[in-house]
């Protein structure tokens, strides 16, 4: 059987040129936060996401999913998008029903109608 080494190149060197852009809490922030860097352009992937079961086998902090993005040109990008995603600014206003909207709410729960600008 013969070893491609050109393949074992180009997955060592695929791995570098890739940067994590961080570690989530759990897999459904980490696919939250990949799908909306996708959806601004940015193909992203969430690694490690399958190694929750095996957390205490393995260090905890270890098998935490990891938010990587293929192109590494994009990456200052990517970082500030992730900071608004979770840096939501928290507001506290007044609808015009009455109900009292709190948090990174723009539409109220109570009846529809959306923050005033």
């Amino acid at each position: 059987m013969q070893i491609n080494r050109n393949f074992e190149f180009k997955a060592a060197y695929a791995w570098e040129i890739m940067p994590k852009l961080i570690q989530a809490p759990n897999v459904v922030i980490a696919t939250l936060w990949a799908d909306a860097l996708k959806v601004e352009g940015i193909v992203a992937s969430v690694q490690r996401q399958y190694l929750s079961g095996v957390a205490g086998e393995l260090p905890p902090d270890q098998c935490l999913p990891e938010v990587w993005i293929q192109d590494a040109a994009q990456e200052a990008r990517a970082r500030e998008l992730l900071h608004h995603l979770q840096y939501v600014p928290q507001r506290r206003w007044q609808c015009a029903c009455g109900e009292l909207v709190e948090g990174g709410f723009e539409q109220c729960w109570a009846c529809g109608t959306w923050m005033p600008g």
